[in-house]
């Protein structure tokens, strides 16, 4: 079981998580172990997140989830399993919490009357720098 906050906590057979072979530099153990993990993560079928909770994890999941709804982190910044196992669980973590975060909503403000004064000067300022770069043509 993961404890997310006080209300949140995924069970763990909400996770799937499956060993692959780590892609890079690595010598001779790259080719025979597997450490790199893949955690997947239904975040459309969690019972365990609340739905307005679940819409924005997938808004921030962006190309991390798949059109069936699936959140899948792939971790292998580390050499040995247990430590790229636990690094994808933070950083599922890390994601649920920062959708837990409820957006402020934003307030529609008018601009006020010295900020259109301030405006408009630097408009007719701009307009008389251009203005006397202008060539006038000469009526002889």
């Amino acid at each position: 079981m993961i404890r997310i906050n006080d209300r949140i906590t995924l069970q763990d057979d909400e996770l799937d998580e499956t060993f692959v072979r780590s892609s890079g530099p690595g010598g001779q153990n790259v080719n025979k172990v597997s450490s790199a993990v893949q955690l997947r993560f239904n975040v459309r079928g969690s019972r365990s997140l609340p739905n307005d909770v679940a819409v924005r994890l997938m808004r921030l999941a962006g190309s991390r989830l798949t059109n069936e709804g699936v959140l899948i982190i792939t971790a292998e910044r580390f050499r040995d399993q247990a430590r790229n196992r636990a690094d994808a669980r933070e950083r599922l973590v890390a994601l649920i919490e920062e959708a837990c975060v409820v957006p402020k909503a934003r307030r529609a403000t008018k601009p006020t009357r010295a900020s259109k004064e301030k405006r408009l000067e630097g408009k007719k300022r701009r307009s008389g720098v251009k203005g006397l770069r202008q060539t006038k043509p000469s009526h002889d």
